[in-house]
């Protein structure tokens, strides 16, 4: 089989496959992996909690993996027993207050480095430990604090190591899906990106259903592009999993699929014993030939700038919510000042500045989305300069929303088929306009809003108690919402809940579909230097609209009214469950 183009397809071995696996059957089972994928890398595991493959079997197994062509990587999974009493941390995890326990994984590095010239940390190289040593080695500073020092210290310690066994060791530290609590347990990449060679991303999105953690499947693209954006042109690649997901197969090829349509450069299946046994990898490989062809006609991902500090939380992943309403995003570890829009949601109030940068970058002309988050945390912080919104505590359920927009009084009533609660915020008349209200018993209270400042504008999206009441939102509300969102971008998506919108530099762009039945996409295209657009693997093209919205008019006794850009609205024709790549057509 061919290799891919646009990436790379690898496979993690766990030590507990080598452990017991005879060479007769690892070779079946690399037969099996390159005849469906063309899968031509492996990372072999040394180390995972009780188990420690010796030496002479280690070098076995790397011959084996390289006699049938593949490139052979280093694996360390840092979970472990030291002695008779076990930490009391979560997984197990090293305690590195322990010089027992220091002095293990320096061992593990050590002997892992000797044998190869690239190794990658799994993503347990965190702790939860609070055991004695701990408490007394934090002294007065906070866990989150003492466990970001404690790990930039050991992840020098350990890459300086590696480096003097191999002087040519690459050294990968995975980052976990879970980002909004790297900073509570030891993950440090604001440091890290600096100490380790690569950086890897997990994009094992799962079931969010019945998943503790809330990821949304959009995360396994925007995680993707937030650690891009963290260490460009370092981040080695997007890590998947079939955990929890073995019940809808359609599960693990989203997260393949999204982790590549993030322009990752390698894709890792998790693990390379459980994807060889059973029926995963024959749809994985068409789906990736399928992929790989539509990423040669495709630029850098673009999106709607969201500010991620580095060790923030609040909020805790909202935007992969957001991003599963239809609106992409460009997470960053920075507050860009060129963004066309900025969004922030409460985790961007971590930044001490934040609402100092806020306040230049929307007087200076900009457009910025907050949160009722944000909003709450920098409430003492001068937020109360750029909006009259007052939250209230109390809380209000209701299917019925309208839209009122100040530019263009709309009017329009839109009834979801099951309540949403919201916080209700008081927004003082005429100081600041409801764009969108919810309506219950004759009451309203806002949904977004706008105010002016200085050259620029304000928006406030009040969010839901429960994130996933985001989906109850009616389809035409989250249109109105994506405009907010997209302004100065060329089309924003408009749908019921649960659909992604992928837009690239060179006028290529993206739609998920993930409803459980057919339902309409419509996308509404703003620049008129653009016709339509053409299916990329087709070649159908769509230069007729649906419909077109009225242009701007004076609302009641105004003067003026803000131009914006004609509103041509498609739709699209795409399964549940599918993706289709389009191609703006210039005039």
């Amino acid at each position: 089989m061919e290799k891919y183009r646009n990436f790379r397809l690898c496979g993690y071995v766990y030590a507990y496959y080598l452990d017991k696996t005879t060479p007769e059957q690892m070779q079946k089972d690399i037969e099996f992996a390159k005849y469906y994928t063309g899968m031509d890398k492996v990372y072999l595991e040394t180390h995972r909690a009780l188990v420690d493959i010796p030496k002479e079997k280690m070098l076995a197994a790397k011959k084996l993996f390289e006699d049938n062509g593949f490139e052979v990587s280093g694996g360390i999974t840092t979970t472990v027993k030291v002695g008779d009493n076990p930490k009391p941390a979560i997984f197990d995890c090293f305690c590195f207050s322990d010089p027992a326990h220091r002095e293990r994984f320096f061992q593990i590095v050590r002997d892992t480095a000797e044998m190869f010239d690239e190794i990658i940390l799994d993503d347990y190289f965190f702790s939860s430990c609070r055991c004695n040593l701990c408490i007394e080695q934090k002294g007065g500073r906070s866990w989150e604090e003492f466990k970001l020092a404690q790990f930039a210290e050991v992840s020098r310690e350990a890459v300086a190591l590696a480096k003097s066994v191999n002087p040519n060791c690459n050294f990968i530290i995975k980052y976990p899906n879970w980002y909004e609590s790297y900073q509570t347990t030891g993950y440090n990449p604001g440091v890290q990106k600096d100490i380790f060679d690569m950086i890897y991303t997990g994009t094992e999105s799962r079931n969010s259903n019945f998943n503790h953690q809330h990821l949304q499947r959009y995360m396994s693209y925007s995680l993707m592009r937030y650690l891009e954006n963290v260490a460009p042109g370092r981040n080695g690649g997007g890590w998947i999993d079939l955990g929890g997901v073995s019940a809808d197969k359609n599960m693990w090829l989203e997260q393949a699929n999204l982790t590549l349509f993030a322009g990752a450069k390698e894709l890792m299946l998790f693990n390379f014993e459980s994807v060889t046994r059973g029926d995963s990898l024959p749809p994985l490989g068409t789906d990736l030939r399928r992929v790989d062809a539509l990423l040669d006609k495709v630029g850098m991902p673009t999106g709607v700038s969201a500010y991620e500090p580095h060790d923030s939380d609040g909020e805790d992943q909202l935007i992969t919510y957001i991003g599963m309403c239809g609106i992409p995003f460009e997470m960053k570890p920075e507050f860009d000042f060129d963004a066309e829009v900025l969004f922030l949601a409460e985790n961007a109030a971590h930044d001490p500045q934040v609402v100092e940068k806020l306040k230049k970058y929307v007087a200076n002309g900009g457009r910025a989305v907050i949160t009722s988050g944000f909003l709450k945390a920098t409430w003492d912080r001068g937020i109360r300069d750029m909006t009259s919104l007052i939250p209230t505590g109390r809380r209000v359920s209701g299917t019925k929303y309208q839209i009122d927009y100040l530019n263009i009084y709309d009017g329009s009533i839109h009834e979801a088929e099951e309540p949403a609660t919201f916080e209700v915020f008081t927004a003082k008349n005429n100081a600041t306009w409801n764009d969108v209200l919810l309506h219950v018993n004759d009451f309203c209270t806002p949904v977004l809003t706008q105010d002016f400042y200085g050259d620029g504008l304000l928006n406030t999206l009040i969010v839901p108690d429960n994130f996933g009441d985001l989906y109850r939102i009616p389809g035409g509300i989250w249109a109105f919402i994506s405009k907010v969102f997209t302004r100065g971008r060329k089309l924003f998506l408009g749908t019921k809940p649960k659909a992604n919108l992928f837009t690239y530099d060179n006028g290529v762009f993206a739609v998920y579909n993930y409803h459980s039945y057919n339902s309409p996409i419509e996308l509404t295209l703003l620049d008129d230097n653009y016709i339509g657009f053409e299916d990329l693997e087709t070649g159908a093209r769509t230069t007729e609209p649906h419909h077109v919205n009225p242009l701007p008019r004076r609302m009641g006794d105004s003067a003026t009214f803000r131009p914006e850009p004609l509103e041509r609205v498609f739709r699209l024709q795409i399964a549940p469950g599918e993706f289709k790549f389009y191609k703006l057509i210039k005039k």
